[in-house]
């Protein structure tokens, strides 16, 4: 429904329609009594039957008739008005379908003086909402949801943990999720570009500092998240985290004097030539086009120089160094040549030279030095511990092979810390403090996640384990059905906006329960800020206009709403 479109008062709060058949597979089929335009698809509906109460969405609506005649013919002109209209409701009718997701035992009414205690249970799950396992009865009543019926099933934003994404489409109705509840698992956000995924991101993110019980590292590949930026459609300013969380957002800089849109970062990363271990080059394969006999070049190299060394060693031989051996007076590799090496290491020379050609962008990153001033990467891991969040820029490092390379080196010391913090704590050991949770968040996931990538980097382990290290995944992206489906059955919560892609939809559903209902649906949304959230992280599914991110959010999230308002009254009274 459109946000212009009025809707009757007792529209809003009545009965819109009753039960007349279906089941929980087929879904519930819903015979309206109100005009069919009141009603949209996805619309969030209760059915009260027998002290219970039935939660669904709608996933169709019908046209039908008593007689077909009166269908193929137009009864407004041949038929006087009162006539017609009642026809409207009685041979000519309009039928939903409502797919059941939850029940509930139905408490007090939202007057009766003993609504808030039982409103209070629901908020702290003594009462629970429980998975359909029997229908309604004939002829039940059936009406959308109320603001009251949103707060049952999804929480009440202002109570510990819940946090506002968006209002429900045909009423407005806050909608909450449960912060603490979305951590716990690997998350996504899909969309097709400009459907807003970032803006987004950016609440969640928002709402996840505030919170202040996740720490959260942002992989910002397009440096859109820290700084300050401009929206690309509108030209207004959009405010980074970095401004608004100052004492609580660290921004990384990729590299030694690296600038972020203007800013200063917070300190700069660079990354230890003794950092690098064969594991990180192989992962990228696909990018650097690697043969398959490198893994085995790369062992050698480790057995030779070590894990600290290897990298900087192979760096430093150089390519197709040839001398003449004074005895032999035959053409042989030079001393410090990657074919001396190669040979002395019972390695093929062509194979090491074309891996050190290969690895050559690498070599040259500027990013990556002998010697960083600082230890850059604990640095970030202590920032993430003590309750800091860090926003790591790329800067002008905004390749693929950047991106790939750095966020996957530092995710796999990040996995490896808490790994070891939590099986510390986990063992009793003295003075172990439980491992505080920690989000990741990868832009374009697929990159980092897709097939051929999945088994070789450190994110598809953490989508699939690393839930019981406290670290998990946030990752955001456009073409969902280019990521391992493995990976996607792991994730727990998916907020998706509009997608255009057959494919891409299908992803986003796989393993749901329901989605041939949900399919339709999400291929319909509107293009901006209509949402479907769906899966682990959320009671049931339910489609959802998302906050803006604009000012007034930022009023609201820092409380500043009192100052705010009384500013505006004033600009209106001319002041």
């Amino acid at each position: 429904m459109s946000e212009n479109m009025e809707m009757e008062p007792e529209i809003k709060t009545g009965p819109i329609g009753y039960i007349i058949g279906g089941g929980l597979k087929a879904n519930l089929q819903v015979r309206l009594n109100v005009p069919a335009q009141t009603v949209q698809e996805g619309a969030f509906m209760v059915v009260e039957s027998g002290g219970w109460l039935f939660y669904g969405l709608v996933t169709d609506l019908l046209l039908g008739s008593t007689d077909p005649r009166f269908a193929d013919e137009s009864s407004e002109t041949r038929l006087p008005a009162e006539l017609a209209k009642l026809l409207h409701g009685q041979t000519l009718f309009t039928n939903l379908e409502l797919m059941p997701a939850l029940m509930m035992e139905q408490g007090p009414a939202p007057d009766d003086p003993g609504y808030d205690a039982w409103f209070q249970k629901v908020l702290d799950k003594q009462i629970r909402p429980e998975p359909v396992k029997t229908v309604p009865q004939h002829h039940a009543q059936v009406r959308l949801a109320r603001a009251e019926d949103i707060a049952e099933i999804f929480g009440k934003e202002g109570k510990e943990g819940f946090f506002r994404i968006g209002d429900t489409i045909e009423g407005g109705h806050p909608v909450c999720v449960d912060l603490d509840n979305l951590v716990q698992r690997s998350a996504g956000i899909f969309g097709a570009t400009g459907t807003g995924k970032s803006f987004l991101t950016r609440v969640i993110l928002a709402g996840l500092i505030k919170r202040d019980k996740t720490s959260v590292l942002i992989f910002d590949m397009h440096n859109e998240y820290g700084p300050d930026d401009t929206a690309s459609d509108t030209g207004l300013r959009v405010p980074g985290l970095r401004g608004k969380f100052p004492t609580k957002v660290r921004m990384v800089g990729l590299g030694r004097g690296a600038s972020i849109r203007g800013m200063n970062p917070d300190y700069n990363l660079e990354i230890a030539e003794s950092d690098i271990r064969p594991e990180d080059i192989l992962m990228l394969s696909q990018e650097l086009n690697l043969r398959e006999t490198t893994p085995a070049t790369l062992e050698a190299l480790r057995v030779s120089f070590g894990y600290d060394r290897w990298f900087h060693e192979f760096k430093h031989m150089r390519v197709n160094a040839y001398e003449t051996d004074e005895e032999s007076n035959k053409r042989v590799p030079a001393p410090d040549s990657v074919a001396a090496w190669a040979e002395g290491a019972g390695v093929h020379p062509g194979a090491a030279e074309a891996l050190h050609s290969k690895l050559g962008r690498l070599f040259n990153a500027p990013y990556i030095v002998e010697n960083p001033p600082a230890d850059a990467l604990t640095q970030v891991i202590s920032n993430l511990d003590s309750g800091q969040h860090v926003v790591l820029s790329f800067g002008n490092h905004e390749t693929d092979l950047d991106y790939l390379f750095v966020s996957n080196l530092l995710t796999r010391r990040i996995r490896g810390e808490w790994e070891e913090r939590t099986n510390r704590f986990r063992s009793g050991h003295a003075g172990a403090a439980e491992p505080r949770q920690l989000v990741i968040v990868v832009e374009e996931a697929h990159k980092l996640l897709n097939r051929e990538m999945a088994s070789q980097t450190t994110f598809s382990t953490i989508a699939r384990e690393m839930r019981k290290y406290y670290v998990t995944l946030l990752i955001i992206d456009q073409r969902p059905s280019q990521i391992y489906d493995e990976v996607m059955s792991q994730l727990g919560t998916r907020i998706t906006g509009w997608l255009g892609d057959a494919d891409d939809i299908q992803a986003v559903l796989t393993g749901l329960a329901g989605r041939e209902a949900l399919r339709g649906m999400l291929a319909r949304l509107q293009p901006k800020e209509e949402v479907l959230m769906l899966g682990w992280g959320v009671p049931m599914p339910i489609l959802v206009r998302s906050r803006r991110y604009d000012d007034a959010f930022w009023d609201e999230l820092l409380e500043k709403k009192s100052r705010r308002s009384t500013e505006s009254i004033m600009k209106d009274l001319g002041f």
